[in-house]
């Protein structure tokens, strides 16, 4: 376990607090399983929505709070808007994820 001596708490409390609000953006399924397909791609809505089978409203709305709390980018190409992973820190913790309970 690591020691506590001599470090920052604030900065702890500060890491702490991103660290639970990326955690609890996780914690949805749906929310997870758009991040999982991000990882491996830049993809549109329509891809997401074939790919996931989620309906549209519920589709948007994850996009969005996933937009919200920057762990997405959008790119406009045209009429469609394409999405990626845009915190590097997420994509450490999906290949984690993918470690332990995807990876046969």
């Amino acid at each position: 376990m690591p020691v506590t001596t001599g470090l920052d708490i604030e900065h702890m409390r500060t890491a702490a607090a991103e660290a639970t609000g990326a955690l609890r953006v996780l914690a949805h399924e749906d929310r997870l399983l758009l991040l999982c397909q991000l990882s491996q791609e830049e993809m549109c809505v329509s891809d997401l929505k074939d790919r996931l089978d989620l309906q549209q409203p519920m589709l948007s709305q994850q996009l969005g709070v996933l937009r919200r709390e920057g762990l997405v980018a959008t790119r406009r190409d045209g009429k469609r808007i394409y999405y990626s992973i845009a915190d590097p820190r997420i994509l450490a913790l999906l290949e984690t994820l993918y470690v332990h309970y995807c990876e046969t």
